[in-house]
């Protein structure tokens, strides 16, 4: 955690100065009067755009005077775009010290014996990987305990019992992009995809079974192996799935002898146990025995804390969630937004709150409708109109500095600051200038943030397309951005990776 802490200071530190106007780039150019109206609409004449809806604004940062717009007012299915409203209403609601709690508490400790149950409560933490859960265990054996005679029961109440948004693709669950939200969760990793679990594929003897195993290790995930080693330089066809509704994974096919090991994520059913199991493992490594089973409940009034972990504040929480345009942070805050204002940790109370926020910056009443606060679900409805309006008052706002810092930036081959642009606009007067949000999903693209013009204006611009023929048009966007960067507007095709999964955001599966 420190090292990934140190990256994400630094990060929004470098987001501090990168306020100020970029270098111009030696490829840009002077436009002349009444020139950006026709370049982007020769642009916007791209034949895979006929008949799909088009949404387009390009204003002054400063004065908000419109330079281009069309379909500026047409309702656009946002893809990650909505992130944009989700992170500027929990900055705004939460704070930016905001952090996600996990506690460990016991309602009786005499000697080195809790007499009754052991309480592992959450918040929400998306954060919270299995090395965390081994500091509270290490936190508990200090405490000079080595048996808890009751059970072990995991307090997920913090939020509701509602794991996934109804209007989310089923066949998507199963990839960690579409994790499930709980109060109780793991992140597997340092890109913070909570609610997954990592499964290693490694090849055995020819002829033999595949090994395979999980981390974090977790006795709430079962494999069933059916894959075969194959003989070496064979074709892999190899298939990791986890049934929906089932926490058995089935790896199933051929994979060659002597190939490099392969890992991937799949998402937890009910992660809270998961959470709990991992924890649970931890107290064992630490010598506390739990001699009763393992329970969800809730954790009583009275109890002490005999361990506590704060996660990382939300203003560098910012950084994963929008650089890698991280899913399960977006479902997590706006619960957390829902427990503060309304009181319950659901959707239902966290997804109104931030539609009240957008108002108040200017959102007109009946043009956003959101249903989650990723943006994965296809029933989100916004303008583009709205995200350059939502865009220019976040300039206003205390934290935009530290928000500014967490868009992903053109070009930029860091991970921590490229995010989801690392390999796009290289090369040109775009690069290290563009600080925008991505936005995919089948259908649907978008591009929204902030770049200096060549004569040193800072500009806003939310570009959103819906319905176009063929992949996602990154090379559009590109060309919009690259043009009001100064740049000719000559074609730029983007450089996309994926990991593995539907490719549903550029850069990485199920993001951006």
């Amino acid at each position: 955690m420190r090292g990934s802490l140190v990256r994400i200071t630094s990060v929004l530190l470098a987001g501090v100065s990168l306020l100020a106007a970029p270098a111009m780039h030696p490829q840009a150019r002077a436009a002349a009067p009444g020139e950006l109206k026709t370049d982007l609409d020769a642009i916007l004449a791209d034949a895979r755009l006929k008949g799909a809806t088009v949404g387009v604004v390009v204003r002054d940062a400063k004065t908000g005077a419109v330079r281009y717009s069309r379909g500026a007012t047409a309702p656009v299915l946002p893809a990650s775009n909505l992130k944009i409203y989700t992170s500027g209403a929990a900055l705004s609601l939460l704070g930016t010290g905001y952090r996600f709690r996990t506690g460990v508490y016991a309602g009786s400790v005499s000697g080195s014996s809790v007499k009754g149950d052991l309480y592992l409560k959450g918040t929400g933490d998306p954060t919270t990987r299995a090395a965390d859960y081994d500091r509270l265990a290490a936190q508990v054996a200090a405490r000079g305990v080595r048996r808890v005679e009751g059970d072990l029961v995991a307090d997920d109440t913090w939020f509701d019992a509602v794991r996934t948004p109804a209007s989310w693709d089923p066949t998507d669950l199963q990839y960690y992009y579409a994790g499930q939200t709980s109060a109780l969760t793991v992140a597997p990793n340092d890109d913070f995809d909570a609610g997954s679990v990592n499964v290693k594929v490694a090849p055995g003897a020819e002829g033999e079974p595949v090994k395979v195993g999980l981390t974090p290790a977790t006795h709430v995930v079962k494999i069933d192996n059916k894959a075969v080693t194959g003989k070496p330089g064979s074709a892999s066809t190899l298939s990791v799935n986890r049934a929906k509704g089932t926490n058995t994974i089935v790896v199933s096919g051929s994979y060659p002898a002597g190939g490099a090991a392969y890992t991937t994520l799949r998402t937890v059913e009910n992660p809270t146990m998961y959470a709990a199991d991992v924890f649970r493992n931890a107290l064992r490594a630490h010598g506390v025995q739990v001699r009763g089973t393992t329970e969800r409940g809730r954790t009583p009034k009275g109890v002490r804390a005999v361990a506590y972990r704060s996660s990382m504040p939300l203003s560098q929480l910012v950084v994963p969630f929008l650089k890698l345009s991280n899913n399960m942070i977006a479902e997590s805050l706006v619960k957390a937004i829902g427990r503060k204002k309304a009181g319950k940790g659901s959707w239902t109370a966290g997804l109104p709150v931030i539609e009240r926020y957008a108002r108040a910056q200017g959102v007109p009443v009946g043009r956003l409708d959101m249903v989650d606060g990723s943006g994965l679900s296809r029933g989100n409805r916004t303008t583009a109109q709205d995200v350059a309006t939502m865009l220019r008052r976040a300039q206003s706002a205390r934290w935009f500095s530290t928000w500014y810092g967490a868009l992903p930036v053109a070009g930029d081959p860091d991970r921590l600051t490229g995010g989801t642009l690392t390999s796009r606009m290289r090369g040109t007067p775009a690069a290290g200038n563009v600080h925008a949000k991505t936005g995919t999903l089948s259908g649907a693209s978008a591009l929204s943030g902030y770049v200096t013009d060549e004569s040193g204006h800072r500009l806003l611009f939310s570009v959103v397309l819906n319905g176009y023929q063929g992949g996602a048009p990154k090379d559009i966007e590109d060309k919009i951005a690259i043009r009001l960067a100064g740049g000719e507007p000559a074609p730029a095709r983007s450089m996309l990776t994926s990991r593995s999964g539907p490719q549903l955001e550029c850069s990485w599966v199920g993001r951006c």
